[in-house]
């Protein structure tokens, strides 16, 4: 598992497929630092930033997920299968290795949130509450962009559609009485603008409506491309 979770990663980073989520994280990271909270808000902006940043990469994220796994040729992908002899291994290194490249696209891209949120006087548990809401949320974004990858939709035109719809249906739905069934987009925006007490307060509930979330749909993803492989 280890061994293809680390060949998948080096793939992507050595096709320099990387670097297109990379630029994005790096502009809103700049973007981030000129607009530093100031003034006396500046605890409840800081903290605000946080729930920002999830809903601003959550597409990014899933678009790096697609990408990463769409980066190995189908040969080289049927090889790998045969090569793991445990077939469930060779579909969650997939993932696994987007979400470790998606966990260090979190961390550059909350240097600045977090810097600015220490800054600000922004407790320890806000901050550490914070990070942990983003790696959430970046899982949940890796879950829905390998639902979109080849493995699952072969024809690229429609994948990127599916890929467009399914981050555009996650945020109209929670807008909807059905946001039980989507990310909790919403909600973790309007808990961080709160200010950092209401975004600890609120952590709980939300974590377990991600991981929930993710958890479905990661059953239903390795259901389906184990059957595909």
């Amino acid at each position: 598992m280890i061994a293809l979770v680390h060949f998948q990663v080096s793939g992507y980073v050595r096709s320099l497929r990387v670097l297109h989520p990379l630029i994005v994280v790096l502009l809103f990271m700049a973007l981030v630092l000129l607009q530093g909270p100031s003034g006396d808000d500046a605890r409840t902006l800081a903290a605000g930033t946080f729930g920002d940043v999830a809903a601003f990469a959550f597409p990014v994220w899933a678009w790096t997920a697609r990408a990463l796994l769409d980066t190995q040729p189908d040969e080289q992908r049927a090889l790998s299968a045969t090569a793991a002899r445990y077939r469930p291994a060779f579909v969650l290194a997939g993932p696994l290795a987007a979400y470790a490249v998606n966990l260090c696209l979190a961390g550059l891209v909350l240097v600045a949130p977090v810097a600015q949120a220490l800054a600000a006087g922004v407790g320890g548990t806000a901050v550490v509450t914070g990070v942990a809401l983003n790696a959430l949320v970046a899982a949940a974004a890796t879950v829905l962009g390998v639902w979109t990858s080849r493995a699952i939709i072969p024809d690229p035109g429609l994948s990127v559609l599916m890929l467009l719809g399914g981050v555009t249906a996650a945020l109209l739905l929670s807008l909807s009485p059905l946001s039980w069934a989507a990310v909790p987009m919403v909600e973790w925006l309007r808990a961080a603008q709160d200010g950092p007490e209401a975004l600890v307060s609120a952590f709980p509930g939300l974590a377990l409506h991600l991981v929930l979330w993710s958890a479905v749909l990661g059953i239903a993803y390795a259901a389906t491309a184990r059957n595909r492989v």
